[in-house]
């Protein structure tokens, strides 16, 4: 790729981490000419798969467009269930600026694909952070309060809840769609050495930001393959990095008899976020660099499924 060239990374979040036949078929919509493939992950637990490509900007656009629209035919919300919250069958599309273009221009492009997915699809979406139209959607937290559950019927009877394209209710089976624009993400998992998913969720009220915690911190306490799991979203790894949250995991987990043994790291990192001699990086299971570092990846995307 030069490096004059406009690259939007696109890691749309889909409802679905059990049938891997419905998850190829989501990435298989998204091969859209300009666009590479460059990860996606299933996890069983979670009920949740992620998926990452980057490319032009408007390849990228309709590359998420088509993918909300496969996931709300083959993703039912009534009958699905898993350890993370969503209020969609395509639960997040977030646009992040890579290469040449601004968080702003993301934004608008967040906001084209809302309006795309409801004139093809009828999902409605909302925007939230640098995408957001109103103050209190910029958390994706709050945007999802409620979940799926909670927020179809909220949507129709509070106003303030409405989606901000379509609607008012939301699709009867796949929900609505949170679109955004933000900067670089790292999804990163911290497993403990007990099975006590209570330890996991005292560390994750502590550490997190809306707890008081450290700052651009979203963190949740889970049970994933019997052991407690600090699952955890860094949004501004320069100002909190992850070596800093790992610390302040492993201490607060201290308190708690436990500590931390494994971790693994959700989608790419940036190359700026890794540190490979460091304790946190020694515990991440199965991480090859040219795999999951996003500057080497674009260089060498994946194969598109056939």
């Amino acid at each position: 790729m030069s490096p004059v060239e406009q690259i939007v990374e696109c890691v749309p979040n889909f409802s679905e981490g059990r049938d891997a036949r419905r998850v190829l078929k989501i990435v298989e919509a998204m091969n859209v000419a300009g666009v590479h493939l460059l990860d996606f992950s299933m996890d069983v637990d979670h009920n949740r798969s992620v998926v990452t490509v980057a490319g032009t900007p408007e390849g990228v656009r309709e590359a998420a467009v088509r993918a909300v629209g496969k996931a709300a035919e083959l993703i039912d919300l009534t009958g699905q269930t898993g350890e993370h919250p969503r209020i969609g069958a395509a639960d997040v599309v977030p646009f992040v600026p890579v290469a040449g273009i601004k968080l702003e221009q993301c934004a608008l492009l967040a906001r084209q694909a809302g309006a795309e997915i409801w004139k093809r699809y009828k999902v409605p979406s909302y925007f939230y952070e640098a995408a957001a139209s109103r103050p209190d959607r910029a958390l994706l937290e709050e945007v999802r309060k409620g979940q799926f559950e909670g927020l179809r019927e909220a949507a129709v009877k509070d106003a303030s809840r409405r989606p901000d394209v379509g609607g008012p209710g939301l699709h009867v089976t796949a929900g609505a769609c949170a679109v955004g624009a933000r900067r670089f993400l790292v999804a990163y998992n911290i497993y403990l050495d007990t099975a006590e998913v209570a330890v996991a969720r005292t560390v994750a009220k502590q550490v997190r930001a809306s707890g008081g915690g450290m700052a651009g911190v979203k963190a949740m306490g889970v049970l994933v393959h019997g052991r407690a799991q600090v699952s955890l979203n860094i949004t501004d790894f320069e100002a909190t990095p992850v070596g800093e949250v790992y610390g302040r995991v492993k201490a607060l987990a201290a308190r708690e008899g436990a500590k931390p043994v494994a971790g693994e790291i959700i989608g790419l990192i940036p190359a700026a976020a890794w540190v490979p001699e460091s304790e946190w990086a020694r515990q991440i299971e199965g991480f090859v660099p040219e795999e999951k570092i996003l500057e080497l990846r674009l260089r060498h995307p994946l194969a598109w499924p056939a």
